[in-house]
């Protein structure tokens, strides 16, 4: 997971209000439901001794939001009277957080947000196509393609007039149509770096596009028959399709970081060793289990690699007032602050991982922990 958007945040030195809301629109009652809710998160931050003038940013974000449809929420994270980050949910927090502290509580949003796999949608027929991207960073680009090739487009029935070549010209419409469709998909699929292709809608057309499509994108493509580019079409089964193609490669990400790690033998191996090598920048990318219920602590100055398992070793080193935290927080700081990567895993995904951590270095020496020589 790239987590270079998470920047703004890190930039500031806080102390940080995070706040996560079940934000669903999906009832009459839900203003007053949603009041309820934001008004207990706002007696937490309170009771923590949140800035007043911050809470209020929070809540001008809360309750001047753009409504969605259906069930969604909201990550939101402010300081010194400013929201610097909002993040619209795609579906509910798992439960209502309100947390004060030196740093934002940012781990149940990328817990939720998961890996952003770029990926190109194309919905198909013998016109022409819809097309649409979203980035790693979560950037939404769309095109619409209509054939230059609008006659015929339907072969004629058995028996008309010179049935052969409107049959030919048909196809050669229809094959046309489909490589005007199929370069804007290379276009945008190149613009996104997209890792998955979904193909769809009209049987003939999207195989003619799917075949015109690059070499380089042929193994990213996955066709389905769902979906439709009639205007009014419900394509829930699409969004289906396309939601599962992401995962898949999300997965397979995962377990060639999982591999990676392993290969590494006992190096960067537990907490300790991963905070060693967050303290000397080595780490490329963190293997973490998400645990919400964690009490894990770790203790931070002011610099994202100015961190470590007690405060003796950050006062050793000159840092003024080390600070205890989540140690998931402090982690996804110093992961920003040295542009490393996260990856995040379930409980059953890695249920061998001491300390649930671990990291994948850039670089090994004699002293990095775990290092053996021979």
């Amino acid at each position: 997971m790239e987590l270079s958007f998470l920047r703004p945040i890190y930039a500031r030195p806080g102390p940080w209000a995070s706040v996560y809301l079940d934000a669903s629109r999906d009832s009459q009652d839900a203003r007053p439901a949603l009041d309820l809710r934001w008004r207990a998160l706002r007696e937490r931050l309170a009771e923590q001794r949140a800035d007043p003038a911050t809470v209020a940013a929070l809540d001008s974000v809360v309750r001047g939001h753009d409504p969605m449809a259906g069930d969604y929420g909201i990550a939101a994270f402010a300081t010194d009277g400013e929201v610097v980050l909002t993040e619209y949910l795609s579906a509910p927090p798992l439960r209502d957080i309100a947390a004060n502290g030196p740093l934002a509580h940012t781990m149940p949003l990328l817990a939720q947000r998961g890996e952003q796999v770029p990926w190109v949608r194309v919905l198909a027929d013998r016109t022409g196509a819809s097309v649409e991207g979203v980035s790693a960073g979560g950037v939404a680009r769309r095109a619409e393609v209509g054939g230059g090739n609008t006659f015929p487009v339907r072969r004629v029935k058995p028996g008309a007039w010179s049935q052969g070549n409107f049959q030919r010209a048909a196809l050669t419409a229809w094959k046309r149509n489909a490589g005007d469709a199929a370069a804007a998909t290379a276009e945008l699929a190149d613009l996104v770096g997209a890792e998955v292709v979904v193909v769809a809608g009209d049987t003939q057309a999207r195989q003619m596009l799917a075949a015109q499509l690059p070499a380089r994108w042929q193994d990213r493509i996955v066709h389905t028959d769902a979906g439709f580019r009639a205007a009014g079409t419900d394509n829930a089964a699409l969004d289906d399709v396309t939601v599962q193609a992401i995962a898949e490669v999300a997965t397979a990400h995962a377990d060639a970081a999982l591999d990676r790690f392993g290969m590494q033998e006992q190096i960067g191996n537990g907490l300790d060793a991963v905070v060693t090598a967050l303290q000397r920048g080595q780490v490329e990318n963190l293997l973490l289990v998400d645990d919400a219920s964690s009490t894990e602590q770790l203790w931070v100055g002011s610099e994202p690699t100015e961190i470590a398992i007690g405060p003796e070793q950050l006062t050793a080193l000159s840092v003024a007032d080390p600070q205890p935290v989540r140690a998931d927080a402090a982690l996804v700081r110093a992961l920003v602050g040295t542009d490393a990567g996260l990856t995040v895993l379930g409980p059953d995904e890695a249920p061998e991982l001491p300390d649930g951590v671990g990291a994948i270095l850039r670089y090994a020496d004699a002293s990095t922990p775990g290092r053996t020589d021979g």
